[in-house]
């Protein structure tokens, strides 16, 4: 499919503020997500295959197994419902007339999960498992996925590894500033400012549920390490590579990164990155070449990391929502 800059153009259309990092904290703090108050969810346990849970999210008043197209939004990291793009997402998918879900990845729910173990940016095979139960459960009409950043990149990288398999469980799916190159972006948020301001906000949210996993398994890792650990690749290679069968910090971001994967990818996939995005650096991004058919990448100038703030002060993140949700639904029928 390639780039089409006339369509991503309309993901942030005049921003309020410039540049990337001012756009991402922006979006983040102030810019309105909705019109209307923020969505009401109801929520539901799944048991998994390995005795822990996944708790998942329904907007409320969504009528499950209807016909109507589902959409289902896999949260970035330390992310949940919660999340400003949830709102956004909520609202535009409302709008539409779709129905929502987010399920939460391990830990990410306020409760902590039962196994040693939490997640990570290339946990495929739970993307895959969470879409064939919400296949199940809505069985009659379309189901669309969208991956925010961490989610985005293990959306990715299950479509890569499913190849035609895919379009049994999904109609389209999307990543929004997603790190497809995790390497290149985990060097990004550990250096300068990024290290400064997001990689602590992230830590000072990481640790605490480490150590909470630490006391639920004495001996499961180094507390003093993860304490030591000022870094996302420090902390990686202390908790989240060793918990999940990787080497180390090296060997989790190359093998678990979905960029060398998409040309593998058989289902209509939109992949949004914004140029100025502080964690993923241009350089890092994929291009039409190395992509094949079946994706599309979108690389608007402006929007941060998942940013993307529009109109006049104080702005609203809901153009970029209403973009990919609109390629979500009439883009994808290339294929």
């Amino acid at each position: 499919m390639g780039s089409q800059p006339s369509q991503y153009s309309r993901c942030a259309p005049r921003a309020p503020v410039a540049g990337g990092q001012a756009q991402t904290i922006y979006s983040a703090l102030w810019a309105r997500t909705h019109a209307q108050p923020d969505p009401a969810w109801r929520r539901a346990r799944w048991n998994t295959p390995d005795q822990d849970f996944i708790d998942v999210d329904w907007r409320s008043g969504d009528a499950e197994g209807v016909d109507k197209p589902l959409l289902v939004l896999f949260h970035g990291l330390e992310g949940s419902s919660e999340s400003h793009y949830a709102a956004a997402f909520a609202a535009e998918s409302k709008r539409r007339g779709w129905s929502m879900a987010v399920p939460h990845f391990r830990g990410c729910s306020g409760e902590i999960n039962w196994r040693p173990r939490a997640y990570h940016s290339g946990d495929f095979e739970e993307i895959g498992w969470m879409l064939q139960q919400f296949r199940q459960q809505h069985p009659a009409g379309p189901v669309h996925a969208v991956g925010i950043s961490l989610g985005g990149n293990a959306l990715m990288r299950w479509a890569g590894e499913m190849g035609h398999e895919a379009s049994q469980h999904v109609r389209s799916i999307a990543s929004v500033c997603s790190p497809i190159d995790l390497t290149a972006s985990g060097h990004a948020i550990d250096r300068g400012f990024n290290k400064l301001v997001y990689a602590r906000m992230f830590l000072a949210s990481m640790k605490p549920r480490a150590l909470d996993k630490l006391q639920q398994f004495p001996g499961l890792f180094s507390k003093e390490a993860l304490l030591a650990a000022d870094t996302l690749y420090a902390f990686d290679d202390v908790f989240t590579a060793p918990l999940h069968g990787f080497e180390n910090t090296d060997d989790y971001w190359h093998r678990a990164s979905a960029k060398p994967g998409l040309s593998g990818i058989r289902v209509p996939a939109l992949v949004l990155n914004a140029l100025n995005d502080p964690f993923v650096p241009a350089d890092s991004l994929p291009t039409p070449s190395s992509v094949g058919d079946w994706v599309q990448l979108w690389q608007p100038r402006d929007g941060g990391h998942v940013g993307f703030v529009a109109g006049s002060f104080p702005g609203h993140v809901r153009a970029m929502p209403q973009a990919v949700v609109n390629w979500l639904e009439t883009g994808s029928s290339n294929h």
